[in-house]
């Protein structure tokens, strides 16, 4: 019992952050004049939005429903779907290819919450909102990224790029390289790593409804799964940019992606074909509509997280998880989103985020601190040393390259050693008890039950 409660108030907790959260963030875009993460996704209720983040928060919400009720959500939203499209197309609203459908969505996840108040309750009802919630906060944290991204190119004028550029000459400048092997692989390359880099929360959802498959079933969720971490690297991540400003080598040494940007605004149009000069670095100013999302790769942090649940799995999920992993790193240095030191930041990152949440359902121990402690000291020295000491590093790879190699490794082993550990301790049963006063007593013993991530719920 104490458990349940103590798990209600979390989600209240939980709930009451995130509010105020986006509430400062409303504020503060509405400010830059931009509608904010509330106003926008408020407007999707009538508004044609981007279909991939409504179903895809669908799907998470589905997860908590019944075969019979998941067709009959699905159907609904098609439904809906198919009334806004016909009812915009009659009134001659514009349609784009990616803004067609997405409404039917919304609509079913906010019908679910007020299924939730008035037909269910106790733990059924505790369930439902849980799934609701899920969903939601899914579609919210894409409203809430964009809108970090945006309050990034207006509130940071001046980028660092010269400083990250001149300490990714400790790793040889990988990005100018694998620039330059993407577009010697031609189209076929090019398109397949387009893909990938888009679709990573595809990937991400695929990773978690097979964590969440049983949770109909069992009518509960697990402790710890893949949204978690990502919507906390979500979260976490865009505060980094305002400390750590960085458009990209393609924007800051080259044309910019697309031919966005504008080789105007860029340090020198030098990338992918010549590494950038080794100078003293400087801020330099930027324009206010490129996103400064570089420091630390996101994209990297995610794509680790994926591949780490994914270890879970069946074979072909471990193998699509390595794979995506892969080829994230590849897409993100071949189109010039990001430096070499960026991908080392991102890691160690995710690492540490996962350790966090790991930690955080074991209960606070001696190792999880530890953990913790570590990859965030070990993540602050990577900042610090990028910043304050990149013509060092150029100037002594010998050295730097393989000491970022050693920080990056030292804090992926620390995570595989401790929740190794902490998930032998989850598999062991521990003694049965056999005396006979305790079954004389009445006492009970609760079986422990270890969920696929190592974490065990009471």
């Amino acid at each position: 019992m104490y458990s349940r409660i103590n798990g209600r108030k979390g989600w209240a907790v939980a709930g009451l952050v995130a509010l105020g959260f986006l509430i400062t963030l409303e504020i503060v875009a509405r400010r830059y004049g931009q509608p904010g993460p509330i106003t926008s996704q408020v407007g999707e209720l009538v508004l044609a939005p981007k279909p991939g983040p409504l179903y895809g928060g669908l799907a998470l919400t589905m997860v908590v429903l019944t075969w019979r009720q998941r067709f009959i959500a699905a159907g609904a939203a098609i439904v809906i779907d198919a009334v806004f499209v016909l009812a915009r197309l009659a009134v001659g609203v514009p349609l784009t290819e990616d803004r067609l459908f997405g409404n039917g969505a919304l609509w079913v996840m906010l019908g679910c919450a007020v299924i939730a108040f008035t037909r269910r309750t106790g733990q059924e009802r505790a369930l439902l909102l849980k799934g609701v919630g899920l969903g939601l906060l899914l579609v919210a944290g894409r409203k809430t990224g964009d809108t970090w991204l945006f309050i990034t190119s207006k509130a940071r004028p001046a980028v660092l790029d010269e400083y990250v550029a001149t300490a990714d000459h400790a790793l040889g400048n990988p990005s100018w390289l694998a620039g330059r092997i993407l577009q010697a692989s031609g189209p076929i390359g090019t398109h397949l790593l387009a893909l990938v880099y888009a679709q990573l929360a595809v990937a991400a959802i695929v990773v978690a409804l097979y964590q969440l498959r049983n949770v109909a079933a069992e009518r509960r969720f697990p402790r710890h799964h893949l949204v978690r971490t990502f919507l906390v690297i979500g979260l976490l991540g865009p505060g980094i940019y305002m400390i750590f400003p960085v458009v990209g080598p393609v924007f800051a040494y080259g044309p910019g992606a697309s031919g966005t940007g504008g080789v105007h605004w860029a340090v020198a149009n030098l990338w992918p074909n010549i590494p950038p000069p080794v100078n003293i670095p400087h801020p330099v100013t930027y324009d206010d509509l490129t996103p400064r999302n570089c420091m630390p790769s996101l994209h990297t942090a995610w794509a680790t997280a994926i591949f780490i649940h994914s270890r879970r799995g069946p074979r072909t999920l471990r193998l699509a998880g390595t794979f995506w992993l892969i080829a994230t790193l590849s897409a993100t240095l071949g189109f010039g989103y990001h430096y070499g030191v960026d991908l080392v930041a991102g890691v160690v990152f995710a690492l540490t985020v996962e350790a966090a949440l790991r930690a955080f359902d074991r209960g606070w121990d001696r190792q999880g601190i530890q953990l913790v402690g570590y990859g965030t000291a070990v993540f602050t020295v990577l900042l610090v040393s990028y910043r304050y000491l990149p013509l060092e590093m150029a100037g002594h790879p010998e050295v730097f390259a393989p000491l970022l190699m050693l920080a990056m490794t030292s804090v992926i082993y620390g995570y595989i050693r401790t929740t190794g550990q902490w998930e032998q301790r989850s598999a062991d049963p521990g003694p049965a008890p056999t005396s006979p006063v305790a079954v004389t007593s009445g006492t009970r013993d609760h079986a422990s039950v270890a969920f696929e991530d190592g974490s065990v719920s009471r």
